[in-house]
């Protein structure tokens, strides 16, 4: 998806006419409608503030691939929806809304630990089959690499 495609969507998304969406941003309906035709692209401050104002990340604001997981427990990040934040309200599309908040992580020291504290929230398998599977696939995610 291209940046002009993935504003109009998040503009029809809200219910907003490009006014509004405007008004919201703090720019012309005109630079609104030239982002949405691809005739330019909003500069990286505004970027920010539309990440902000919408929840949405940069990545996707900007086209890029939207099946991304949580890079600390691997759940799958669905836009808008289970996305960090930083301290100032900027979406993180590097971790879900769990594990990493208000600019911090808030996650067990050892993979170990980290299994035992979100096994109770696991309910698809056999506390063996699930521990077995995490212990595979969690220091493949880049917190664990660390």
């Amino acid at each position: 998806m291209e940046p002009k495609d993935a504003l109009l969507e998040l503009r029809k998304k809200q219910g907003l006419s490009q006014d509004e969406m405007a008004a919201k941003l703090f720019v012309t309906r005109q630079a609104v409608s030239r982002w949405e035709n691809g005739e330019t692209v909003p500069n990286t401050d505004t970027l920010k503030v539309i990440a902000k104002t919408f929840g949405a990340s940069i990545n996707t604001l900007l086209g890029q691939p939207r099946n991304l997981i949580c890079q600390v427990c691997g759940m799958p990040l669905e836009d808008g929806e289970n996305y960090s934040k930083e301290a100032d309200g900027v979406v993180n599309d590097q971790y879900c809304k769990w594990c990493y908040y208000d600019g911090g992580f808030h996650v067990a020291q050892t993979v170990d630990q980290f299994i035992e504290d979100i096994l109770p929230h696991q309910s698809w398998g056999t506390p063996d089959e699930i521990r077995a599977f995490l212990r595979k696939q969690l220091p493949q995610l880049a917190y664990w690499q660390k």
